[in-house]
């Protein structure tokens, strides 16, 4: 008889557990689960009218504009110690590397960690507050980028990296699948594919720029399943024409990757192309590169596409049913976000969309493009100095400039102007292949410094600007370089020939 209970009540409480989920998934139409009405009024009744209105009486809307922005930036005017002990505000030049913090955006993060609580299926105010921003900013994302839902989805990933393997490690069934690259390719969009399949790449001209010729040659003559490219070098500053391979791309029965690190921060990009053809697949880029330094980032990609694959990346969050036997998984986004979600970096992502958009990209890329040519122009007139790629036609290339001096190792200068106030980022930026062709470096030559310390490799000297540099650091980056230069060129180089090659 007891059993019989225990089975009955069993059973009673399965059928109840079936009929709410039910009720629960055919009511459903969002992530997050709204609060009450009860809760819902008792809030909104709750808010007190004369604390609004002196709150609305001593804010002041900031507009955000590449005159002021520099005002907003975390940090750039704040004197840091320098090697000799000395304190000074560094020229900072090392944009491409990763870009510091916004005010605004640190702001925003510190008042939505006030609200935090644990995203999707935490049963709190707190919970569905964070889970509401978690979500709806994936629709500011694709909003950014130019497309929207149910075409794409917003995949949140922590930087480029992360979501180029997380798309390689889905995309790619096949040892046998072909991908093109493209000699230009930062490591990210190239190592994440070579131990997956077989990887075919484009060569560059001598100026370092993609040969699109060259990419139609190998979709022509190879079943590629991938073309993946930069949309702007890390190297150069090249911007390639994304849009132009697309086509190419789909015209012979291939999709398209876009690494985009490099030009959410400098260019408006689009997904979609002027015509269906030229509308790019996938896109990923990280929030580090655009003043939002929390770990934030996003794949957008085909939503159709997505759902096809699996990544290689497990946990909650992912999974519908797991029962001893069988796993039913979810549909991308959620498929692809395995384990807790990394909630500042979405919230900083969303921030520095928003800041970037009303700075303008039109006035960011004209003031780029007149730093760029200011300090081209004034490398040029140093002499012994090797500048990289094209230094005439500079109306494709975002603020990016590597050198050169043919007299200094390029290690021992980075480091000298370092201690000066200078900051730069000197190596081959994680992007040797392209590195070695620009500086005539062989194959066989460059595996000479396998195992030496970086500054005894082969590199460049690699200037990158952001949205707040000024035209007055550039002139102060051209006198410390004059002074470091005219400091080593009247020392006898006691020290230094042991320690760094200066053919580099």
């Amino acid at each position: 008889m007891k059993k019989e209970l225990i089975k009955t009540a069993s059973l009673t409480l399965a059928l109840g557990i079936s009929i709410a989920c039910f009720a629960s998934c055919a009511k459903a139409d969002g992530n997050a689960i709204p609060a009450s009405s009860t809760e819902t009024t008792a809030a909104s009744s709750a808010a007190p009218s004369e604390t609004s209105s002196a709150e609305s009486k001593s804010e002041t809307k900031v507009i955000y504009t590449i005159e002021n922005i520099r005002r907003f930036i975390v940090g750039v005017d704040d004197p840091v110690e320098l090697a000799d002990g000395s304190k000074k505000v560094i020229v900072n030049f090392d944009n491409a590397a990763t870009t510091p913090a916004l005010k605004p955006v640190m702001e925003e993060v510190d008042s939505k960690l006030k609200t935090y609580g644990s995203i999707g299926r935490g049963f709190s105010a707190k919970s569905n507050i964070s889970t509401e921003i978690y979500e709806n900013t994936r629709d500011k994302v694709l909003s950014f980028v130019n497309c929207s839902y149910p075409d794409y989805t917003c995949v949140y990933v922590n930087s480029t990296t992360d979501g180029l393997n997380k798309l390689a490690s889905a995309l790619i069934t096949s040892k046998k699948d072909i991908v093109l690259a493209t000699r230009m390719e930062h490591h990210s969009n190239d190592l994440s594919w070579r131990d997956r399949c077989k990887v075919i790449y484009a060569d560059v001209d001598d100026q370092g720029r993609i040969k699109y010729d060259e990419i139609e040659k190998l979709l022509k003559k190879n079943k590629v399943k991938y073309v993946t490219v930069t949309a702007a070098s890390n190297v150069t500053g090249y911007v390639t024409d994304v849009h132009r391979i697309a086509k190419m791309a789909h015209k012979y029965g291939a999709k398209i990757i876009v690494d985009g690190a490099q030009i959410v921060a400098h260019r408006t990009f689009s997904m979609i192309g002027s015509t269906p053809d030229e509308n790019i697949d996938f896109f990923v880029f990280s929030a580090h590169k655009m003043y939002s330094p929390y770990g934030g980032g996003a794949i957008v990609g085909l939503t159709d596409e997505l759902n096809k694959h699996m990544p290689k990346f497990y946990g909650g969050g992912t999974v519908d049913i797991v029962t001893d036997n069988t796993v039913t998984y979810t549909d991308a986004p959620h498929l692809y976000e395995a384990g807790s979600p990394n909630y500042p970096g979405v919230v900083g992502l969303g921030k520095a969309i928003d800041v970037l958009n009303e700075v303008g990209f039109d006035s960011i890329s004209a003031h780029e493009q007149k730093l760029t040519k200011k300090m081209i122009d004034g490398l040029k007139q140093r002499k012994n100095v090797v500048i990289y790629g094209d230094t005439d036609d500079i109306s494709d290339r975002v603020g990016v400039i590597s050198f050169n001096f043919t007299d200094i190792n390029s290690a021992l200068l980075a480091t000298k102007l370092a201690n000066a106030g200078a900051g730069t980022r000197r190596g081959a930026f994680c992007a040797h292949p392209y590195v070695w062709r620009l500086m005539g470096v062989s194959n066989e030559q460059a595996r000479i410094y396998e195992g030496c310390e970086s500054a005894k490799t082969p590199g460049m000297i690699r200037v990158s600007f952001g949205i707040y540099n000024t035209e007055e650091e550039v002139d102060e980056f051209l006198r410390l370089l004059d002074q470091t230069l005219e400091n080593y060129r009247n020392s006898n180089h006691e020290g230094t020939e042991e320690d760094f090659d200066p053919a580099f």
